[in-house]
Formats: C-alpha cells, structure tokens, sequence
C-alpha cells in the first residue's frame, strides 16, 4: 500500500515524534511504500492567502475558492502546495499523527487542510462524502492527549472522543471522499512509565501490521 504520513508535532523526542517513526519503520518492513508530510521540520507555511498561488483569477477581490478552481484549471498552486497534493493524491492510506490541543489538531496541521484540500483538486462540482474525490482512501488520527482515558468518555470530564473528533472525521475526511479508521490514541503519555510508554508503542506498531485488512468504521452525519 501507499501511505501517507502527516506529522505536526515540534519536539522529535516526543511520544508522538516516538509513534511517528515507530510507523514509518513497521509500514515500510511491512512491504507499504511510505511518503511523510513532518510539517515543522519542513517549515510548512500554514497560513492561507495569495501565497497559495502563482496563478491569479481576480487580483481587485480575494476569493480562496475561485482562486483554488482556477488554480486547479492550469496548475496554478504554489509548489509547496502541489506537492502536498501530489502526495495526498498518491497515497491509498493517510495517517495524521498529532497532540490533541484544544480538542482539535495544531494550527500548523489545520493550516496544512486549509492551503492543501483545495476547491477543484479535493473536492467540489457535487464531489463530496459518497462522491468524493478520495473515494477509495483510507484515512486515520493517531493522536495523544494531555488527559486520562475516562476524561474522553461520554459523560466524562471533557466529553466523548468520538464527538471531538467528528468534525475531522465527518468534516474533513468523509467530506472529501475518504473512508475512516478507528483513531489511534494514547491517554496522557505524560504519565505513563517508560514500560507503559513502550508497550503503547508495541500495541500500535502491532496495528499497523494488519493495516491492510483493517475494516472502517461508521461515523454518522450531524
């Protein structure tokens, strides 16, 4: 399988900089062919504007999406974006890897959908959820949190996980085409022992073995 790796996460030494490469090293011995996206060491530039763009569609009014149609009529997305595009259209698998900070994913991997998933090249012209133009693709979060397991269940402390996550998900996976997989997650690694550190390592390198049989799993619409 082809897979995409999408990393945001500023320290190396950290448990999800440990789980980004623990993936990177089992995918590949496992036979898959790897591509990564690590956004901070890139530096990927988050913020969305003309940058975007080599090609202009109304230089009197901004308007993303037209700009982004336009874009995809005549290649006209700044390179650091087509390459982006080129990796998500590549890939049968995308994995993001990341903290969860304030119940949703670092500016600078939100920043990445915003410039990446554009009108005319992810989705658009009735090319959404069912239709989508990643129809096909598996898409799955592997994340951390600063909190305990029970602080992520229904009735628990700041809610169910699953809800926090819809509107990645629903929002933007499903919305563009993707198919989903049940989210990788480790509670608080902060807290954690260095054996339990490691074991969460093992149980997910485990998974990523039988990547390829793993079945989606349902997320139902708002």
């Amino acid at each position: 399988m082809k897979i995409l790796m999408v990393y945001a996460h500023p320290e190396p030494k950290s448990m999800n900089g440990a789980m980004f490469h623990t993936a990177i090293t089992t995918l590949q011995k496992a036979g898959h062919e790897v591509k990564t996206s690590d956004l901070y060491a890139m530096p990927f530039n988050p913020i969305s504007d003309r940058t975007n763009f080599t090609s202009v569609y109304d230089d009197a009014f901004f308007k993303q999406q037209l700009e982004e149609k336009h874009a995809s009529r005549i290649h006209g997305f700044a390179a650091d974006i087509a390459a982006e595009q080129e990796k998500v259209a590549w890939c049968d698998v995308m994995i993001w890897q990341f903290p969860l900070w304030w119940f949703s994913v670092p500016a600078i991997l939100k920043g990445w959908v915003d410039r990446v998933f554009a009108m005319g090249t992810s989705y658009g012209d009735g090319h959404i959820y069912e239709t989508g133009i990643y129809t096909g693709k598996k898409a799955m979060l592997s994340l951390t949190t600063g909190g305990p397991e029970n602080a992520y269940l229904p009735g628990g402390l700041h809610g169910d996980l699953d809800v926090l996550l819809k509107p990645i998900h629903r929002g933007i996976f499903q919305f563009t085409g993707f198919s989903v997989l049940e989210p990788q997650v480790i509670y608080g690694p902060v807290r954690l022992t260095p054996e339990e550190r490691a074991e969460a390592l093992e149980q997910w390198a485990l998974r990523l073995t039988h990547i390829a049989e793993e079945a989606t799993i349902e997320v139902t619409a708002y």
